[in-house]
């Protein structure tokens, strides 16, 4: 089949693609992956105020890992293209784990936004090892989950050493 190349007309007629497509930040022209990780910052902060305890956070993020499985891989076989820089979803999920296990201040969440986009950008062993081998929707998640929780080792050490 052909590839396809996504716009916002291709988008609001797939809605699973729109979410893939981080709410259409996956358009972004150069770096989708870091413009498709902003959506996360609203999200997180509107979930935060809720208020609930941690383990509701850990619940949600996993919710969000597990059905963004099926989401990158609808839209990665919508496009006929194997993990097309624009899907964004895995980051928005990532951030959100991220910014779930930080202290919810403007610093330290714009430490975690530059500490992942380092990792999933330069993705060293065993992310890139990863991202080399598994595909489809769940390859596509996991190697931004690594990135995650090799950002959340950083940021944590960082926040041990500080606070």
């Amino acid at each position: 089949m052909t590839p396809v190349t996504p716009t916002w007309r291709w988008l609001c007629k797939h809605p699973v693609c729109w979410l893939g497509f981080g709410f259409g930040t996956g358009l972004a022209p150069k770096a989708p992956g870091t413009f498709g990780t902003l959506p996360a910052i609203p999200l997180a902060a509107c979930w935060l105020l809720l208020d609930l305890p941690f383990w509701y956070n850990i619940v949600l993020a996993v919710l969000l890992f597990l059905v963004g499985i099926f989401i990158c891989d609808y839209t990665e076989k919508a496009l006929h293209r194997q993990d097309y820089g624009g899907i964004v979803w895995d980051e928005i999920a990532a951030m959100m784990l991220i910014l779930f296990c930080i202290p919810t201040n403007w610093m330290w969440w714009l430490a975690g936004f530059a500490v992942f986009r380092f990792f999933d950008a330069v993705k060293p062993w065993p992310i890139r090892w990863f991202d080399a081998r598994i595909h489809g929707g769940f390859g596509i998640m996991l190697d931004d989950l690594i990135a995650a929780l090799f950002s959340l080792l950083v940021l944590l050490l960082a926040v041990y050493l500080l606070v």
